[in-house]
């Protein structure tokens, strides 16, 4: 099992910038992938970046590119997702997520580990 913990979401102005935090326990993610999704009210949950955890060779979707990057600290087991030009539509829950394939994957089934989730809202 795999415990994944997010947190740093908030509310900023458009413009902004937050950085979010995965904090993951429990099996050892080593030669994991670790990536971050995003979810509208009522849009589908969309990929924004991944990372290899040894490695750290880094993936990102179209929404992040450019404007988010995705790290990773080995000793504190914690993932980071820093946003910055935020913009109103990426008001969204972020979820960090697990995929222990060994394959880096887009898509949300392919992940086998959740977080809760953390809400970021952009305003205009």
């Amino acid at each position: 099992q795999v415990q994944l913990v997010e947190s740093g979401g908030g509310l900023v102005q458009a413009g902004g910038s937050l950085r979010l935090s995965c904090a993951a326990s429990g099996r050892t993610v080593s030669n994991y992938y670790m990536g971050w999704f995003r979810q509208a009210p009522g849009k589908e949950r969309e990929f924004v970046a991944a990372i290899r955890w040894s490695g750290a060779s880094t993936y990102y979707g179209n929404p992040a590119k450019g404007r988010f990057t995705i790290s990773r600290d080995i000793a504190k087991n914690t993932v980071y997702l820093q946003m910055n030009s935020l913009k109103p539509e990426d008001t969204a829950v972020y979820y960090c997520a697990a995929d222990l394939s060994r394959v880096v994957s887009t898509s949300a089934a392919e992940y086998d580990y959740w977080g809760q989730g953390t809400q970021v809202t952009v305003s205009s």
